[in-house]
């Protein structure tokens, strides 16, 4: 028993001092940050401010690491982001709304089906906004040292948007990733695509207007095309050549005319496919599953596909955020 005793005390004072070198590391690394920020242009009293309440979250570090995209296979992914239930809510929503969101809809070409799914996907349509404090989200990934530049450039975007006052330091509560809002745009989103759509001089991406008028305005400034499909599912046979298969996000290869592929599709006849339109192919689970059959599930994905991963760069959620769309396509 004593022994156990201490190992446990072993592990407190070994986690109790790595968090507090973390602490202490974290704390320098934000003097140093400040410097950058100030040199952007955010007076010293703004910076010093803004950053007054930036701590070090591990939690966030933690969610970093593990991310279902990574390890909920598709079929999982998929069926537990676009059920009846999460159909229902959209629908409850659109109704309640109806008016601005046809409004949006109509004014920028992107379907109401499609932002209706993004929301509920993104936040369940406003109920998951996330509790993290966002400067402090960012500042903790921008001391990590994985991907430091990219979220550095970020955080710094941010301070620029609240020191010009176009969004609310006050609101700037969202996910671990510093996502914000009823669509999670990241600050360099929000910087290029987000608009204050009620004119009230700041950009509330809580509340329906600037967030479905912002979320739609992305889409149409990346080449969003209205109407035209995201992906098909097909059956493939098993000498397909493994570099027709993509199962990564960052970088899509192989793109063929749908017709190119047909030997390869084994209910090809029975799909209504446009032989014409530029695809590629997708098998998302290779990565996920060891020894998984590498030919199930299997997409032909187009060009509207793709821009959703221009959102987010995951396989998964782009086929959700499809899914969910057609759902709600055969509801409105």
């Amino acid at each position: 028993m004593n022994n156990i005793k201490s190992v446990y005390i072993i592990l407190f004072t070994v986690f109790s001092f790595n968090s507090f070198a973390d602490n202490k590391e974290f704390n320098s690394w934000i003097e140093l940050f400040k410097k950058k920020a100030i040199a952007t242009g955010i007076s010293k009293p703004s910076v010093d401010d803004f950053m007054s309440g930036a701590r070090f979250l591990p939690k966030v570090l933690e969610y970093d690491r593990y991310q279902p995209e990574f390890y909920e296979n598709t079929h999982t992914y998929i069926n537990k982001r676009t059920n009846k239930k999460k159909v229902k809510k959209g629908l409850a929503l659109y109704k309640k709304k109806k008016s601005i969101i046809n409004k949006i809809e109509i004014e920028f070409s992107i379907e109401k089906e499609l932002l209706l799914s993004l929301m509920g996907i993104e936040t369940n349509f406003g109920n998951y906004l996330g509790k993290m404090d966002i400067i402090s989200s960012l500042a903790t990934l921008s001391f990590d040292q994985r991907r430091s530049d990219f979220f550095t450039n970020e955080l710094l975007i941010l301070l620029n948007l609240v020191d010009k006052k176009i969004i609310n330091k006050n609101l700037l509560y969202g996910s671990w990733a510093g996502a914000f809002g009823n669509f999670q745009f990241m600050p360099k989103t929000i910087k290029n695509y987000a608009i204050d759509y009620n004119n009230n001089e700041t950009i509330e991406l809580k509340n329906i207007e600037d967030s479905f008028a912002s979320a739609a305005n992305y889409l149409n400034k990346i080449g969003w095309i209205k109407n035209a499909p995201c992906y098909t599912k097909v059956n493939l046979t098993k000498n397909i050549p493994k570099k027709y298969l993509n199962s990564s996000a960052r970088n899509i290869v192989n793109k063929k005319k749908v017709i190119f592929f047909k030997k390869y599709i084994k209910n090809y006849d029975k799909l209504d496919l446009n032989d014409n339109q530029v695809a590629a192919i997708i098998t998302p689970d290779i990565d996920i599953i060891p020894g998984s059959d590498t030919y199930t599930p299997a997409y032909l994905i187009y060009s509207n596909y793709e821009k959703i991963l221009n959102w987010n760069r995951s396989l998964r959620f782009a086929l959700a955020v499809c899914t969910l769309k057609n759902n709600f396509k055969n509801e409105l």
